[in-house]
């Protein structure tokens, strides 16, 4: 394409998203610049998560107000240095082509070159050998194009960016000593060969990087290459209700408590903040005298090499994350994360697992639903030191199976392999009252209905208003249906609406219908489900 609109920005954004998760644990291997907390590329793609949410959830009018979108979004969820810088460089682009209708390569050209100035504004000292060192040789190369044709600027651009990433450890002896590139110069080629590769329809074939010395141990413990002290968290919040002038003060006063220190906007009303330090209450005070801080995050650094090996005071956790049932499992010595109760965020989740003080965590989820935001927790749990597996479990049922069989005494990984054995030999049910309108497999049902669920799907309708009978009836129909394939204990889960007595009609039809079944009913009292219901 030789002009770009907001279509294809919006397609740029979402391919920016699949190929920064492709390209995540790589990226974060590599991290050892300005600290080697391994999270560079999991901060890049939140952050762009962030943006194309942003923009998914507003008019495209104009190409302008597309990268507008993506800008404000990324600066509201960005997440690290890295994630700063990039919001930067997405407002840099927006505020370039502002007055235009399209992107045409002489636009495009502008556009790199307001990126580059806002990114490297928004760094305190920047550094040689970083990605504003890969983002300035890309805003030249594009500069020195002899064409002003979009595909010939986006191309020239992206390898540039390329050769610049591979002259990195030349430029920072901590990157020559882990043997590795810059990991935020890494992610920026990869947005700029996913541009290219929008642009002109095709992968663009970049300088390979130049061989590098293979990694070691000891180049993860290498120390800053400013010399500064070493600083143990990063804190992070947004501030509005404020003025540029103050927050160019804030600037100066975060540069006394810590490093990585950058304060930027979106070119309107909010800002966000970012510093390494150890004075967390100091620096958030900063950030009150000078506006609203909201959205705050403290994070302490992975490469605590020292304080790692202390803060395990276990070797072994299990992790239930369920809606109700809540007692069942922490009798079986489980921590519970309530769905019930709050509302499942990664934070909240890291908080949970983090706080088992346990060296291997095995999660299990008693929900899909939660299932992104808990592998974001988990890769921040992993990327801080902690041994955490996610056993494959959807219903409380089978999480309750797969702790059944827990043993603490075996290795970690065969203890985990017996939990998704256990897990995957149950059969899963649940009964509930249909919310909405909907086509199932079994037909179409209305708001009210109570719904048989095997496995996932819906196998079973019976037309509300529900009924205690017609809940017994059908919890009945739905035990037979799962017991046709076979299976000797049932376990049942009873939800906050279930009806008095259900356990017992349950354990009398089937004394009657299979009387070679055992069954096992515990008070859950969720809210989601009238019953949770497994097959062994």
């Amino acid at each position: 394409m030789q002009v770009m609109d907001a279509v294809a920005v919006r397609r740029w954004a979402d391919a920016c998203v699949r190929t920064l998760d492709a390209n995540r644990e790589s990226i974060d291997q590599i991290n050892v610049f300005p600290v080697p907390d391994g999270d560079t590329g999991t901060n890049l793609l939140h952050t762009m998560q962030s943006a194309l949410d942003a923009l998914l959830r507003s008019p495209m009018s104009s190409v302008g107000d597309a990268l507008g979108a993506l800008a404000r979004g990324a600066l509201a969820g960005a997440r690290g240095n890295s994630g700063v810088i990039l919001s930067q460089v997405l407002r840099g682009l927006a505020e370039a082509v502002q007055e235009v209708s399209v992107i045409t390569g002489s636009a495009l050209r502008k556009a790199l070159h307001r990126a580059d100035e806002l990114a490297t504004a928004a760094v305190s000292q920047p550094v040689p050998g970083t990605v504003l060192t890969v983002l300035h040789a890309a805003s030249e190369a594009a500069r020195d194009c002899p064409s002003d044709e979009l595909d010939e600027v986006v191309v020239a651009a992206s390898r540039a960016s390329a050769v610049a990433l591979a002259d990195t450890p030349r430029q920072l002896a901590v990157l020559a000593k882990a043997g590795v590139v810059d990991a935020g110069g890494r992610g920026l080629v990869v947005l700029l060969d996913t541009l290219a590769a929008v642009i002109t329809g095709q992968a663009v074939e970049t300088p390979a990087d130049t061989p590098l010395p293979p990694r070691t141990p000891e180049s993860l413990t290498t120390e800053r290459e400013s010399g500064s002290p070493e600083f143990e968290y990063e804190v992070m919040y947004l501030v509005d209700e404020t003025s540029e002038d103050l927050m160019t003060g804030l600037r100066s006063t975060l540069a006394m408590f810590g490093d990585c220190v950058s304060v930027v906007g979106d070119g309107a009303s909010l800002w966000t903040v970012h510093v390494h330090c150890n004075d967390i209450g100091a620096v958030i005070e900063a950030g009150v005298r000078v506006g609203r801080p909201h959205r705050i995050t403290v994070a302490r650094f992975a490469d605590q090499i020292t304080a790692q090996a202390s803060r395990f005071v276990r070797d072994r956790a299990i992790v239930v994350v369920v809606s109700g049932a809540v007692d069942l499992f922490r009798a079986e010595g489980a921590t519970v994360f309530d769905l019930a109760s709050s509302s499942a965020t990664s934070t909240d989740l890291l908080s949970a697992i983090v706080s088992t003080r346990a060296r291997h965590v095995a999660v299990l989820p008693g929900d899909p639903s939660i299932r992104e935001v808990l592998d974001e927790a988990v890769a921040y749990a992993q990327a801080a030191g902690q041994d955490v597996v996610v056993v494959p479990t959807f219903s409380p049922v089978q999480a309750l199976a797969a702790l059944a069989v827990h043993d603490s005494s075996r290795r970690a990984g065969d203890d985990v392999v017996a939990m998704a054995e256990a897990a995957a030999a149950t059969r899963r049910g649940e009964l509930a009252i249909a919310a909405d309108e909907a086509i199932t497999w079994v037909g179409r049902c209305q708001p009210g209905d109570l719904l048989g669920m095997l496995d996932g799907e819906v196998v079973l309708i019976e037309a509300g208003p529900a009924t205690p009978e017609s809940v017994m009836d059908l919890s009945c129909r739905l035990v037979d249906r799962m017991l046709a394939g076979g299976g000797e204990l049932v376990t049942v889960i009873l939800g906050a609406e279930c009806p008095d007595g259900l356990a017992d009609v349950l354990e009398d039809h089937l004394r009657v219908t299979h009387p070679e079944v055992e069954v096992t009913a515990y008070p859950g009292g969720q809210p989601d489900a009238v019953i949770f219901v497994g097959v062994e």
